[in-house]
């Protein structure tokens, strides 16, 4: 069976400097700002993991709505706080992201921002336009230790929210801090061009494979993954012929050798625990 694309996820909203959007304040009136472009830093990438977790955004226009979004789709427990929400609420409705609530981790509250509540939430996004009431998100939320993004502002973001591409347990990420959203954006595209479907598929049946192997009370550090995705494995999996593909990484992991995780050599300098998907760092050449 054909499988869907994988769903993307634009990077933040671009304004162009001097123009305004409805998405500038909840009520439309609040003074625009001049955009500022790029944070002025390297990035350090990372996932986060949200789920149950309270989140605050500011704001009810659609840049806010594109940010409740993202945040619902992994499961955060979002509470918006904006004057009014129409147009945030209208987006949410048109992406099907409101139908897609699993349980209530939605709250919306029509009041103005209240000075220093960022610091109840552990993760804060201000999308109002306002520059007052942004600014004033973008203090509280530092000054409490609160990962902040502040929309269209990128000087104000102690974490930035990259173009995304999704299919199952795999995402991309593509970032240029802020510098150029749409550059973000076609990137992506061409990434997302290049995987092809059934990632997600691909990565389950790796998963399951993993879990097997330790299961036998052995390491998969000493497989040959990359020989293995370079060769028949992911062709099948793209063809959705699953049943040929299960049995090709099967036999693999049935023929390869397995190192007990007793018996691993260890290397100079003690490596931290990769529990994600991160290679263990190489010397510098």
């Amino acid at each position: 069976m054909a499988r869907a694309a994988p769903r993307t996820t634009p990077d933040h909203h671009y304004r162009s400097p001097g123009t305004t959007t409805g998405d500038d304040t909840a009520d439309g009136h609040g003074a625009p700002r001049p955009v500022t472009v790029g944070v002025g830093a390297p990035l350090y990438p990372v996932g986060l993991v949200v789920a149950g977790r309270p989140c605050l955004v500011v704001g009810g226009g659609r840049v806010a709505g594109g940010k409740i979004r993202g945040l619902l789709a992994c499961g955060a427990a979002v509470t918006v706080v904006a004057p009014q929400v129409h147009d945030a609420v209208e987006y949410l409705v048109e992406e099907g992201a409101v139908a897609a609530i699993d349980g209530a981790p939605l709250q919306i509250e029509l009041r103005p921002y209240a000075p220093g509540e960022a610091a109840r939430f552990e993760l804060v996004i201000a999308a109002t336009g306002d520059a007052e009431v942004d600014d004033a998100v973008h203090r509280d939320a530092t000054g409490a230790g609160v990962w902040v993004n502040v929309a269209d502002h990128a000087a104000h973001c102690t974490f930035v929210l990259p173009a995304l591409a999704r299919d199952g347990a795999v995402t991309v990420a593509v970032s240029t801090g802020g510098a150029s959203p749409a550059l973000a954006t076609w990137l992506r595209d061409r990434v997302v061009d290049l995987m092809g479907p059934g990632v997600g598929e691909l990565a389950d049946m790796l998963g399951e494979a993993r879990r097997q192997v330790h299961e036998r009370g052995a390491t998969t550090e000493a497989l040959e993954w990359r020989s293995l995705l370079d060769g028949p494995l992911t062709a099948l999996v793209r063809a959705g012929r699953l049943d040929e593909a299960r049995a090709t990484l099967d036999a693999f992991v049935a023929d390869a050798p397995l190192t007990p995780r007793s018996r691993r050599r260890r290397a100079p300098v003690e490596p931290a625990a990769h529990a994600d998907d991160s290679p263990p760092e190489q010397p510098s050449a």
